[in-house]
């Protein structure tokens, strides 16, 4: 897809002059982050205000990634923005898109527009765990249940997102339980070898996760697999797990 512009946000875009890909493009803003200058080119991250709602603009110029769906190379955002809207229709919580659009520039290149809305209200679960211990256990086995719950809905959709870090699983507090969805999609694909995509993405979440403890780990994987913290399915996995990392710090 080319262009997009979400209903809800058509309006208010267009109120500001911001409904096209040339306004989008010309927005003087204070970028976010560092400029990511790899892949061949740039992208950068600003944040954008309309009228109390929050969104992140995200600019890129012959930043692309190859796939065998794009051999030639496309902008990562595309890949993104793709994932994105597969998510929506599999019903798998994760950031949403307002607009997106690509354009051939002149003297520039290959150029993408991703506008997202901010998760306003929801932190990372990296937010968290440098002082996990003092947190209450109740605030601690409510976020790891969001986390495993969240990964157990992305794997049954037969999706793998490639890049599961605490740091992109985003949680609000819900009272009773934590909501949780998932961001930075762009290396997300179907889940093709079974049990061992789905243990890549659990081994990338633990090896990140510095903090947590082997109960904590049960309580993660007893909320994936929808089963008892104390089950022969929980500890078969944390024993596949652990060899899996056993594995890969001897190579």
């Amino acid at each position: 897809m080319e262009g997009f512009i979400a209903p809800a946000d058509r309006t208010i875009l267009a109120r500001h002059g911001l409904a096209s890909f040339d306004a989008l493009w010309a927005a003087q803003l204070d970028r976010v982050d560092v400029p990511n200058l790899g892949r061949g080119g740039w992208s950068t991250v600003c944040r954008l205000d309309l009228d109390g709602r929050g969104y992140y603009l995200k600019r890129q110029c012959n930043h692309r990634t190859r796939s065998l769906t794009a051999p030639f190379g496309e902008p990562t955002f595309a890949r993104e923005f793709r994932n994105i809207r597969r998510f929506e229709s599999l019903a798998i919580p994760a950031l949403t898109a307002a607009f997106f659009a690509r354009r051939r520039l002149e003297r520039m290149g290959d150029c993408a527009i991703l506008l997202t809305h901010a998760l306003d209200g929801w932190q990372p679960l990296a937010h968290w765990l440098p002082d996990w211990p003092a947190h209450p256990e109740p605030v601690r086995a409510r976020l790891l249940a969001a986390c495993g719950k969240l990964a157990g809905r992305l794997h049954a959709a037969g999706m793998l997102h490639g890049c599961f870090y605490p740091k992109h699983v985003f949680l609000r507090d819900g009272g009773d339980t934590f909501e949780a969805c998932l961001i930075d999609l762009e290396k997300v694909r179907p889940l093709l070898l079974g049990r061992y995509d789905r243990c890549r993405d659990l081994d990338q979440f633990f090896r990140r996760a510095h903090g947590l403890g082997e109960d904590d780990a049960g309580i993660m994987l007893a909320a994936y697999l929808d089963c008892a913290p104390e089950s022969a399915e929980v500890a078969d996995w944390r024993r596949h797990l652990a060899r899996r990392g056993r594995h890969k710090n001897a190579t």
